[in-house]
């Protein structure tokens, strides 16, 4: 996975960019193509003014997401734990579906082989 960190208006430190790139490798998938992380500083003066977008670049729709908080790690962090989320809900989604066809074609064997009364469930499915 190729990680992507670009500051807007500031330079980011060699840590903030190091807790970023561990932070990503964190994230367990192996469709991820790309991490774009963005860092900025909103037009107010607010303590609560630094944003970090994430745009994961996945088969089909990426990803993104958008915090803010007092310091960019925090920010990065709740970055991370709803991208974490929208991932397991993606792998989920995959999951219930392949088990879902694997139901129907074993249904659909059955109902073929349901005339034939000498073969056994277990050679159907081998």
């Amino acid at each position: 996975m190729d990680i992507i960190i670009q500051s807007l208006g500031f330079k980011a430190g060699e840590t903030l960019e190091q807790f970023i790139r561990e932070k990503m490798t964190g994230l367990k998938s192996d469709h991820i193509i790309r991490a774009n992380v963005t860092l900025f500083q909103g037009q107010n003066s607010s303590p609560e003014n630094n944003y970090c977008e994430v745009r994961l670049e996945v088969p089909g729709n990426d990803l993104f997401v958008k915090k803010n908080n007092q310091y960019y790690e925090t920010a990065v962090s709740d970055c991370i734990e709803v991208l974490a989320a929208m991932l397991n809900k993606t792998k989920d989604v995959t999951v219930d579906r392949r088990q879902a066809n694997t139901i129907e074609i074993q249904d659909s064997l059955l109902a073929e082989t349901a005339d034939d009364e000498d073969i056994e469930l277990e050679d159907v499915v081998k």
